[in-house]
């Protein structure tokens, strides 16, 4: 289900900026004029793509990863190192929920509003404990089928 939804997301998020970047580029070039809204609204739509489609990433294992240090480990010591860095990028997302959390508060707090478009800044700046939020489940869960579903196949 989570799947669904983050590719769906992600789909619906990248198009629209597709769609609004042309809508931009006909404007300025064809009609010289230009929508004052457009750069704005396809900046932040790209942010929620990134931190949406980082997720993903950390489900799959795209993120990058430091194999050649994993290669100079012992065997038996070394296939724990995608449960271990599983485990330190979850308890990375976790802070970074957290202090994403505490700077939404203060956008929040301060009622600061988007140049172009007038929204409250904030809802731009939730990407990122959304993000991270995502991150971190995907990254436990990772986690968990690290452990237990490869041992459950192997015996």
């Amino acid at each position: 289900m989570l799947d669904y939804v983050e590719e769906t997301a992600v789909t619906v998020l990248l198009g629209t900026m597709v769609v609004v970047v042309f809508l931009q580029v006909i404007f300025r070039f064809i009609l010289k004029s230009s929508l004052p809204w457009s750069e704005e609204l396809a900046r932040y739509l790209m942010v929620w793509a990134v931190f949406i489609g980082a997720s993903m990433g950390a489900k799959v294992g795209a993120h990058i990863g430091v194999e050649a240090f994993v290669k100079l480990l012992p065997q038996r010591i070394g296939r724990y190192a995608p449960v271990l860095a599983g485990l330190i990028t979850a308890a990375f997302c976790v802070i970074m929920v957290g202090l994403s959390l505490q700077v939404v508060q203060k956008i929040q707090g301060s009622g600061q509003v988007s140049p172009a478009m007038l929204i409250p800044m904030y809802w731009a700046y939730l990407a990122l404990p959304v993000g991270f939020s995502l991150m971190a489940l995907r990254s436990i869960q990772v986690v968990f089928e690290k452990l237990f579903l490869a041992r459950g196949s192997a015996q």
